[in-house]
């Protein structure tokens, strides 16, 4: 007899099924076309396995120079939007309720701005001081909303803060760079972390935004479209791989290094 509770269990794994697969097979099918000799990223009809893609992309320098330029401009705008993030947390966290919900507002706009309206505006007014496209417009159109995701990351870590701890530091004596220092940024250091994880992530994978800023810097979104008009091979899809590669194998050393120091900490405990 089918009871109620195997048809909500059913339901259940049907659905993280059908989830894994949405997220998954996307990714599953385009790291397998790396692999097929066809000339475009395809996976049907399958024409033989190869690893000629991976030897094309070894030799596309453009490619390469396309995704060292991504890197670098993450690695820039990681350096503004987690000081700058942090910063509009702390003061919008330190604001009465009313001015509170105002500043919020205006702090989050960016977020709600279309990418190629923040792209042109960048664009137009740093043209009026004599500043063209290149990767300095860059850095500071992606910084200017991604900024809001740092903010809003802090912003939930900081209403779990106990500020008790603060007023005990300050009647001790500490100064208010000191108790940032050594109170408040030790227990923001995980959000931070993975703050700076997401800004990377959301400055590489940006494109509307880079399109009209980049000036003659090309950055691997811009490349891939431009790639895509002119003619796309596999190449693109062997360097995908390798960055899930490496993504994944980041995350398996961080999970291990994890697990060791939860066992190091238990095991000073114990004794």
């Amino acid at each position: 007899m089918i009871t109620s509770a195997a048809v909500r269990k059913g339901l259940y794994a049907l659905y993280f099924v059908a989830f894994f697969l949405y997220l998954f097979a996307p990714l599953a099918i385009m790291g397998a076309a790396a692999f097929n000799e066809s000339r475009f990223p395809t996976v049907v009809p399958w024409q033989g396995t190869t690893l000629t893609w991976f030897q094309e992309l070894s030799r596309d320098t453009a490619m390469w120079q396309a995704l060292w330029t991504s890197i670098l401009i993450a690695v820039c705008v990681v350096l503004v939007v987690v000081p700058v993030g942090t910063a509009a947390a702390l003061v919008l966290t330190s604001l009465h309720a009313r001015a509170r919900g105002v500043a919020y507002a205006v702090m989050v706009s960016p977020l709600l701005t279309p990418g190629v309206v923040i792209g042109i505006a960048t664009l137009i007014l740093w043209r009026q001081v004599g500043v063209g496209g290149g990767l300095f417009l860059i850095v500071v159109a992606q910084s200017s909303y991604i900024a809001c995701y740092v903010m809003l990351m802090v912003v939930a870590r900081l209403q779990r803060f106990d500020r008790t701890q603060e007023e005990a530091a300050l009647s001790l004596g500490a100064s208010r760079v000191m108790v940032f220092r050594r109170v408040l940024l030790p227990f923001l250091a995980p959000t931070l972390i993975a703050a700076g994880f997401l800004a990377v992530l959301q400055s590489i994978e940006n494109y509307n935004t880079t399109l009209f800023v980049r000036g003659f810097d090309t950055p691997l979104t811009v490349y891939i479209a431009t790639k895509v008009r002119t003619g796309l091979t596999p190449a693109v899809n062997a360097l995908a791989l390798i960055m899930i590669a490496v993504t994944i194998l980041g995350a398996v050393v961080y999970e291990v290094l994890r697990r060791r120091e939860i066992r190091r900490r238990r095991s000073v405990s114990a004794h």
